[in-house]
């Protein structure tokens, strides 16, 4: 793709890493934003810079805040005795949009994934296991994808927290094996949070 300015050019490049953004689309992103007025480019670059500067991750359960705690986790109508764990925010997003699930959450961060070099100590894996452990945890929720990485990762945590308390279940197949939750449809998603079954009842289909 020839470029008649450097500046262009190096704008489609930076925006052409983006998930899912071609060159073609990040050149007709960058047209796009030459043809608006300057004000708004400096919002978005404003916001953009904001974001990276100033967003945390909530210390109770990891999920994405603009505050120490989150909203879902500092919120007293939420059922706090029921954890749903989930790989990344995006999932927290999906479940959330179902309105069905009034417990909190807890990001794990990723999967366990050993030809990715990601191990269970690179995951917000012992946080989890100490609310388990502080008695105050009646039952977790495995919502990670259907593969053999949110497989592994749910036995792992199993393992960890099989001696404590707590019941453990896992949503329901309504997902179909190997899908992300995020790309499921919120109605299929809502029944699985409701529908959800013992995790023990999993380990024998295996």
């Amino acid at each position: 793709m020839e470029f008649s300015s450097k500046l262009l050019e190096k704008a489609v490049n930076e925006m052409a890493q983006l998930p899912g953004i071609g060159k073609r689309t990040a050149l007709r992103l960058v047209l796009h934003l030459l043809k608006q007025p300057s004000e708004q480019t400096q919002f978005l670059s404003q916001a953009l810079t904001k974001m990276r500067e100033e967003i945390k991750f909530c210390v109770s359960c990891h999920n994405i805040s603009d505050v120490e705690v989150c909203e879902i986790c500092n919120n007293p109508k939420r059922i706090h005795k029921i954890i749903c764990v989930v790989e990344d925010v995006r999932d927290v997003m999906a479940i959330e949009n179902t309105n069905q699930f009034k417990g909190i959450y807890h990001v794990l961060g990723g999967k366990i994934s050993p030809i990715d070099g990601i191990g269970p100590s690179q995951l917000n894996i012992d946080s989890l296991v100490e609310k388990v452990k502080s008695g105050k945890t009646e039952e977790l929720i495995f919502a990670l994808s259907s593969t053999m990485e949110g497989d592994t990762t749910n036995f792992y945590i199993f393992k960890r927290i099989k001696d404590y308390e707590v019941k453990t279940s896992t949503i329901a197949r309504g997902i179909a094996v190997g899908d992300e939750l995020e790309y499921a449809d919120e109605v299929t998603l809502g029944r699985s949070i409701l529908n959800r079954i013992p995790f023990e009842n999993t380990l024998k289909n295996t």
